[in-house]
């Protein structure tokens, strides 16, 4: 009974953590949701701007924190480890999901393309960045990444093992495709608002700044073969690097 509990609720973190994803592409790109980066009434802009980056807080501390070995080792002292990441999804999801409902429209437009030719292109880049982030996450093993996988080895009484380190497909021509997804996926868009700006910029920056922090658990966990990933493919940028022989 109790590994069946764990399954429903791994997928329902699992739904959850989907619903969010999908709604997230609308919520940037202004697309079909009820409410989206640029929708309601402009407000004060101190206020807006206060609540925005507060929102964006909550998340980052949220997803760095709980991401970090030594809170982990201390949190599964109280939360199954068989369900740790689907909590940890779950949790994520929520504080995304408080951003969506509690996000404040600002005045002003960076941009706005107006050539056909220009829009397209940028349509194009929007959606290919959304593309590489689901596609990136399944070269890596989506749903252990997604605490599916954990859940379902559980149910079936088998012991979870670790995803071995691989560099498949775009993963060999940079470290981090699912976060280079997302920049191009925030930033590609023909309208970009002063609210739109203040996202893609607060959370380029906090990307690159979790990025080392994950780097260094990486190098941590894999020594040496991260440590020769890290020599031979750049993190972020598909930059040329210099090749390590074995």
């Amino acid at each position: 009974m109790n590994r069946m509990i764990a399954l429903v609720y791994g997928a329902v973190c699992y739904l959850t953590f989907l619903f969010t994803f999908l709604y997230a592409i609308g919520f940037v790109g202004n697309l079909l949701v009820p409410k989206s980066i640029d929708s309601g009434t402009v407000g004060p802009f101190a206020q807006a701007l206060l609540v925005n980056v507060a929102l964006m807080s909550i998340f980052a501390v949220q997803h760095s924190v709980m991401a970090r070995p030594a809170f982990k080792n201390w949190w599964t002292r109280f939360v199954p480890k068989t369900i740790e990441r689907s909590t940890y999804v779950l949790l994520s999801s929520l504080a995304l999901i408080l951003l969506y409902w509690q996000w404040q429209p600002m005045a002003g437009t960076v941009w706005d393309i107006e050539n056909p030719a220009g829009r397209a292109l940028m349509w194009a880049l929007f959606w290919a960045g959304w593309l590489m982030v689901l596609i990136s996450t399944f070269l890596i093993s989506h749903f252990d990444l997604f605490g599916l996988r954990q859940v379902y080895l559980n149910w079936r009484g088998q012991e979870y093992t670790d995803i071995s380190f691989r560099t498949p497909f775009l993963y060999r021509l940079v470290r981090h495709p699912i976060m280079l997804g997302f920049i191009i996926g925030f930033w590609s868009i023909p309208r970009m608002s002063t609210a739109h700006l203040l996202f893609a910029g607060v959370t380029t920056a906090y990307i690159l700044i979790a990025l080392q922090l994950e780097e260094r658990d990486l190098v941590s966990y894999y020594g040496a073969a991260y440590e020769k990933y890290k020599k031979q493919v750049s993190m972020i940028l598909p930059f040329p690097r210099k090749h390590v022989d074995n």
